[in-house]
């Protein structure tokens, strides 16, 4: 059986007096191989793609980059004449009338 792995930890002296100040045991957030689950997941078994083959495979005709191009318009928008604009824009709310708010703050 291998030795014990010994974790990174202050010198035990000092691991005394933290647990005497905590008043608990702290719990060590550092992660080592030996605390985790194990590794056994197998390797993924994939189908054969298109690059797995390499003669006459060349890149630029397996390139994803070169097949981008720009949407294609499918149908015309058939916009009508719609609402009429108006020539004054909407203000929402009465408008606060500022020349005579100032008079009440003016030393006169």
């Amino acid at each position: 059986m291998p030795p014990k792995i010994y974790h990174r930890d202050i010198s035990p002296f000092l691991q005394r007096i933290r647990a005497f100040l905590l008043g608990r045991n702290p719990t060590n957030a550092l992660r080592f191989e030996d605390m985790l689950s194990p590794r056994t997941q197998s390797p993924p078994k994939l189908p054969d793609g298109v690059s797995h083959k390499l003669s006459a495979n060349y890149y630029l005709g397996r390139d994803p980059r070169r097949e981008v191009a720009p949407p294609a318009n499918l149908m015309q928008k058939q916009i009508g004449e719609g609402a009429p604009k108006s020539s004054k824009l909407p203000v929402p709310g009465t408008q606060f009338d500022w020349s005579s708010h100032s008079r009440f703050y003016t030393n006169n």
